[in-house]
């Protein structure tokens, strides 16, 4: 992550050059290789507009004001705050819960209220020491260092895609076989992932190995699987709106097998292949290298699975079940 740099006298210079001249913030941001809104702060904090801001004033207001003293930090200069802070520390109280409780344990004493993020600041500012490790050893995480947040992109919604609510019923009671469930099941940093594939009559599996997550891959590597089998037991697929899941229409296209998606963040709409997903990570524990495991080694994973007893098929085993749909 780039670090921030303080605007310089010539990036003043410019913008101030640049406002006078006409230009919007918009653009004197692309001319500086700045944000508008870094530009757009400048100007608010200086308490000027594009006619009367000023580069060398400005230039000397910023610079005095990184010069001045510090505040002090309240858990630095107040002893009871900072013994009660620390004591809730020490009973594993967050600091967003030891925030909260004060105000609550004094109610009338201003000086007892600190927020949870100047008692994550104070700690993080800490020197290198015992004290230091001794209290972010209370925190949840036990980091001793603030970490960055890495902005999430958001993904581009699928488009043209059939709801689960347009399945027929049919799959949902499970009265006729041929409909499937899908899902990734992902290793070792999200770097490698293994394909799952559920029939729901007879909770027969299918593991799909794969040699990348994306769309394309996925694609190939589910139909490629599915089209070892009868037509008839090839209807329907239901899958949750993960990104690998993009091409269903050429998925659809190739395989003659319909996609319906589930709604965002419902995974009991695909509860079959959620409890085999928890089932199956007893051979593929988390952290497990799918891109280091032959297509052999998943197989013979396949095999030991689908050859076990299972309650809900009234003690036969998904393979026996399967196979008698095969006859």
């Amino acid at each position: 992550m780039a670090r921030y740099r303080r605007l310089s006298l010539m990036e003043r210079e410019e913008l101030s050059r640049m406002l006078a001249a006409g230009y919007s913030l918009r653009a004197t941001g692309q001319a500086l290789r700045r944000a508008p809104s870094t530009l757009s702060r400048e100007l608010a904090r200086h308490h000027a507009s594009p006619v009367t801001y000023r580069a060398v004033m400005a230039h000397q207001r910023a610079r005095r004001w990184a010069h001045r003293p510090r505040k002090p930090r309240k858990l630095a200069v107040q002893p009871r705050l900072r013994t009660a802070v620390f004591t809730l520390l020490t009973q594993r109280w967050s600091p967003e819960q030891i925030a909260r409780g004060l105000r609550q344990r004094y109610p009338e004493e201003p000086t007892m209220r600190i927020s949870h993020e100047a008692i994550y600041t104070y700690l993080y500012v800490l020197p290198r020491g015992a004290l230091k490790r001794e209290l972010s050893g209370y925190l949840r995480r036990r980091h001793r260092f603030r970490r960055p947040h890495k902005p999430r992109r958001k993904p581009r919604p699928i488009q043209d895609f059939i709801s689960i609510e347009e399945r027929p019923a049919e799959v949902a009671d499970r009265t006729v076989p041929g409909h499937w469930e899908g899902d990734l099941l992902v290793g070792h940093a999200n770097a490698s992932a293994l394909g799952t594939l559920v029939e729901r009559t007879t909770r027969f599996t299918l593991l799909v190995p794969l040699k990348a997550k994306d769309a394309a891959t996925v694609r190939q590597a589910f139909a490629r699987e599915l089209r070892t089998l009868p037509a008839q037991l090839r209807r329907s697929l239901t899958y949750d709106q993960g990104q690998e899941m993009r091409e269903h229409r050429l998925f659809t296209k190739q395989t003659k097998i319909h996609v319906y998606l589930a709604h965002p963040h419902c995974p009991w709409e695909r509860g079959t292949n959620e409890n085999t997903n928890g089932l199956l990570r007893q051979f593929f524990p988390k952290g497990t290298r799918f891109n280091q495991l032959s297509r052999k080694e998943i197989k013979q994973v396949q095999a030991m699975f689908n050859d076990r007893p299972r309650k809900v098929l009234n003690w036969h085993s998904p393979a026996h079940a399967f196979s008698h749909l095969l006859r």
